[in-house]
Formats: structure tokens, C-alpha cells, sequence
């Protein structure tokens, strides 16, 4: 079992701090954002304390900072030689994270969502993706990136499920309208999508648009949704939204 800690606590860390206390990891984590550390505290007797007491007692550390201030909070605080660093911090490159964490030699950055708790939760790695893998696998698949620029293009994928959530809900507000349940209707188009992608094949290339097809032959309701879809401009301006996301990483 390793010693973590966390530079940064909110509503990326905690679910991290509760996968990882279930491991059996000795964890730590900084005072920042009182009312996580004070829960996770009470939950799992963590230790709360300073950002330097967090890295003097780790031998792991994840900074889950906003990324605006991560510069700040970073520089101030003196790493070791021996520190592995995971940054799940969106828009901070490696050479940053290299010059801020000196001397520690090993750095991943990944990006990791609220549902890794649970599992099933892809990690996409640029860098150590070794460390991952021995802290999140097999529950957590960990996936292997070349370079920055593909690590960017996957931070772009995950601002796509807020926008999908944002879709599901006006369907679901529509059925709730028509049938006058709306629990009912959050909970039949939340399990209807989160069923069918549980059981799709998602090993090959392609199958989404495999998965589709089926669905959407000739004269159905399915076909009609995708073309009025594709017509309206939903497709343009998700693709629109990903190029402007990818454009603001890389600035």
C-alpha cells in the first residue's frame, strides 16, 4: 500500500480519496474546499493538513487544482526526487507540471470523472500510465496516450458528457410533460441510454455507427430522429464545440 496525497479537495479528489482509502492506501489530503476534506475526514479518517504537510508525507500525490491557480499554489511548495505526480488538471502541459514539481521525474496526467468510484471509469494516461494502472486497474480501464495533443482531444470528449446529460434532460422533460411523471421519465431515459450502452460491444471502431444503423432503418421513428438531428445542425455544432474546446487547451 502506498502513501497519496491530494493537492486540492473537491468534487474531482473525493471520489478518487474514496476508491483509494477502499484499496487500503494510507491517504492525506489539503484543507482546501473545508467541506470535502471535512467529510472525507469523517468517512474515512483521512488526514487534513497543510499542501506541504500533504506532499512531505507522500510518496504519491495527486494535484487536482483549478488550473488557474495551480501555478501559484505549486510554486510555493518543494517537491522530492522519489514523488510520483498524477494531474488531473485540464490546460497545465508537462513541461509546467516538469518545472513546478521538480525534481520528481515521474508525472501522468489523466483525467478522471466522478464515476471511477464505482468503476468502469476509461483513464486516458499521458506519461506514467504504469502508476495508474497499479492504483485504478482492472476497475478502471487505463488507456495509453502518445502526446499532449491527444491528452487535449480527450479532455475535449469528456466536456461532450455534460452536453449529452444537457440533451437527456430536455427528453426527459419532454416525457415528463407528455406523460405528467417526471421521475418517472428521468428515470426511464436515464436507464434506457446507460442500458443499451452497458450492453453494447465497445471493443471495435465503429460500433456506434453499427449501433445506430440497426436502430435507424428505413421509415422508423429512429431514422427520423437522426436525420432531423443531422438537419437542424446538432452534429455541425457539436463538432464546432469540440474544435473550440480542443483550441482552448492548446492556448
Amino acid at each position: 500500500m502506498s502513501r497519496i496525497g491530494f493537492i486540492g479537495t473537491g468534487h474531482i479528489a473525493a471520489p478518487m480519496v474514496r476508491f483509494l482509502a477502499r484499496k487500503g492506501h494510507e491517504i492525506s489530503v489539503t484543507e482546501r474546499n473545508d467541506q470535502v476534506s471535512t467529510a472525507l475526514k469523517a468517512e474515512l479518517g483521512v488526514s487534513v493538513t497543510t499542501p506541504q504537510a500533504v506532499i512531505d508525507a507522500s510518496e504519491i500525490v495527486f494535484l487536482c487544482l483549478r488550473p488557474h491557480i495551480a501555478a501559484d499554489v505549486l510554486a510555493a511548495l518543494t517537491f522530492r526526487s522519489d514523488h510520483q505526480i498524477v494531474s488531473v488538471m485540464a490546460a497545465v502541459s508537462k513541461d509546467e507540471l516538469t518545472e513546478l514539481c521538480s525534481p520528481a521525474p515521474a508525472i501522468v496526467q489523466t483525467i478522471p470523472l466522478g464515476f471511477l468510484e464505482a468503476g468502469g471509469c476509461p483513464l486516458v494516461a499521458f506519461g506514467n500510465d504504469q502508476l495508474l494502472a497499479d492504483l485504478f486497474a482492472p476497475e478502471n480501464p487505463v488507456i495509453k496516450v502518445a502526446d499532449e495533443a491527444a491528452l487535449n482531444a480527450h479532455f475535449a470528449i469528456c466536456a461532450m458528457v455534460p452536453g449529452l446529460l444537457d440533451l437527456m434532460a430536455t427528453g426527459a422533460t419532454w416525457l415528463g410533460d407528455t406523460t405528467g411523471d417526471a421521475a418517472g421519465a428521468e428515470f426511464y431515459t436515464t436507464q434506457l441510454v446507460s442500458g443499451f450502452l452497458h450492453a453494447m460491444d465497445k471493443k471495435a471502431a465503429g460500433r456506434l455507427e453499427a449501433e445506430r444503423d440497426a436502430l435507424a432503418t428505413d421509415g422508423t421513428l429512429s431514422l427520423q430522429m437522426t436525420q432531423t438531428l443531422q438537419d437542424q445542425g446538432a452534429h455541425k455544432a457539436l463538432h464546432g464545440a469540440l474544435g473550440a474546446i480542443g483550441k482552448r487547451l492548446e492556448s
